[in-house]
């Protein structure tokens, strides 16, 4: 996964709840030749995924309901995530299910209609952990 785009009527106001969120502000905006805010980027995680913001404006199959794909978003505490997701307003999408020894995943519905995976995955994090000791090799 290198980019996954979540789409919001109100794009200013998505960028502040996700920037709330993540603790960090998008590094990257792009607006139509009119003014209007069309795009947004944040760089995030162990290998600076990119989460993108559209203007839903520009989806290319709108749905009235959340649906898809449900991507998962590796995090170090998945309970102290999922509170703060519903802090900041998101709707419970799937309670906290354990998939198996060491997988743990949760989904929330942002407050723009998006679903948002989080998880705890111990094969990541072997992953992250075999990344870190070939660069310091």
């Amino acid at each position: 996964m290198s980019t996954v785009s979540y789409y919001a009527d109100d794009l200013e106001q998505a960028r502040a709840w996700y920037a709330s969120f993540l603790g960090v502000d998008a590094y990257f905006e792009r607006s139509t030749p009119d003014g209007m805010l069309a795009y947004v980027e944040f760089r995030i995680g162990d290998y600076q995924a990119e989460l993108g913001l559209v203007n839903r404006r520009f989806e290319a199959t709108p749905s009235e309901k959340p649906a898809g794909q449900i991507l998962y978003w590796a995090v170090d505490d998945l309970d102290a995530t999922l509170a703060r997701l519903l802090e900041l307003g998101a709707q419970v999408h799937d309670e906290p299910r354990v998939r198996g020894e060491g997988f743990v995943t949760a989904s929330v519905i942002d407050p723009f209609g998006n679903i948002l995976g989080v998880m705890t995955n111990t094969h990541y994090l072997s992953v992250v952990e075999q990344n870190r000791d070939k660069r310091l090799g």
